[in-house]
């Protein structure tokens, strides 16, 4: 459940962030606590992040996945693509985020797909649908994050600190 596979990126982000040293696989991971939920990240782009997450082990006391691991799912894919739109030069920090739980999940994987709503110069937002194994959605989220200007070594620190 904690190992991270390997997420492929577009060619000229792997370019861009290798000049500045900085290992892509650890900043653009679901970082401690996605990985303490088997969060997955499987695809990964400005314009669209896939991931997935076992709902064992991420359920409230009914037995149904929790909101709350939804939300954890929702705002690392929405960071990820926040990220990747805002290149080497800034860092996503998020700021709002918002889910509507639909239905509940009892079992099995749930898939986020994230994809853009708005890419502006200091803000992203993404809408992450997350749906169960037949494809029925379990929750819609938004995310909205600050592009800010990343300073010398912020890279290292996220990457530490993740």
């Amino acid at each position: 459940m904690g190992e991270q596979q390997h997420v492929t990126f577009p060619q000229e982000v792997i370019a861009e962030y290798a000049a500045l040293g900085v290992d892509l696989q650890a900043l653009f991971s679901a970082g401690h606590l996605g990985t303490r939920m088997g969060v997955q990240i499987v695809e990964a782009s400005a314009e669209r992040v896939v991931g997935t997450m076992p709902v064992e082990g991420n359920t409230q006391p009914y037995g149904l996945l929790h909101g709350g691991a939804s939300a954890v799912l929702a705002e690392t894919l929405g960071s990820v693509g926040s990220m990747l739109h805002g290149g080497s030069s800034k860092i996503a920090v998020g700021v709002d985020l918002n889910c509507t739980h639909h239905r509940g999940a009892r079992s099995g994987l749930v898939t986020g797909v994230a994809t853009p709503v708005h890419r502006g110069r200091s803000t992203a937002t993404y809408e992450v649908v997350i749906s169960d194994e037949e494809g029925r959605r379990v929750c819609t989220a938004r995310l909205t994050c600050l592009l800010r200007d990343a300073n010398p070594g912020d890279g290292a620190r996220m990457i530490s600190a993740g």
